[in-house]
């Protein structure tokens, strides 16, 4: 068995795709899905699975979701491997350290290529930083995110393709959860 991350991406805010935490962990236990386990209400989910194929798990997750509780959205899944690189690759360990709730770690559906990554670091007005490796993004919003105009749109219009984020306490915690020895990412 695979211990697994699942983030599902806009879920429980104001008036869209409201979801209780303990129908995502039995949800999980339909699809076969063991131990499940959830942080928060924005949709953060830790379980055990005979498969780490995370497009297979993706795609049946966010299938049973819309049918069995009209929960349309995507999940993003990584194992408790992939985190541990995640936490341990942090391009941003000062900031993980001093400012860890404006450090943000988005999952992405693909991998977007250097030029994409470029051209997203290129429209950046303000001082938010941004650095991409893999299916993730690594985000530094040093005056805050509600202000920024470093929106989500703006993220997958250029690097072109869906996300969602969690801020490094939130990345933490989930590790913990998991069960995962990775460093802090603060080096």
């Amino acid at each position: 068995m695979t211990t697994c991350i699942a983030l599902l991406r806009a879920i429980n805010l104001p008036g869209h795709n409201k979801v209780g935490m303990g129908d995502l962990s039995k949800l999980c236990g339909e699809l076969g899905l063991t131990d499940a386990r959830t942080l928060l209400q924005t949709g953060n989910l830790v379980f055990r699975s005979k498969s780490s194929a995370a497009a297979r798990l993706e795609a049946s997750l966010e299938s049973t979701a819309k049918k069995r509780l009209g929960l349309d959205t995507e999940f993003f899944v990584r194992t408790a491997e992939e985190w541990k690189e995640i936490v341990e690759a942090n391009p941003f360990p000062k900031e993980a350290k001093s400012d860890p709730a404006h450090l943000v770690v988005m999952l992405l559906k693909d991998a977007p290529d250097p030029k994409s990554v470029t051209a997203l670091q290129d429209a950046i007005k303000g001082r938010e930083v941004v650095r991409a490796g893999g299916r993730q993004a690594y985000l530094v919003y040093p005056d805050g995110i509600g202000r920024s105009r470093l929106t989500t749109v703006l993220i997958e219009g250029k690097l072109g393709t869906r996300g969602t984020g969690r801020n490094w306490n939130t990345v933490l915690k989930l590790g913990a959860l998991a069960g995962i020895g990775a460093r802090d990412g603060s080096r």
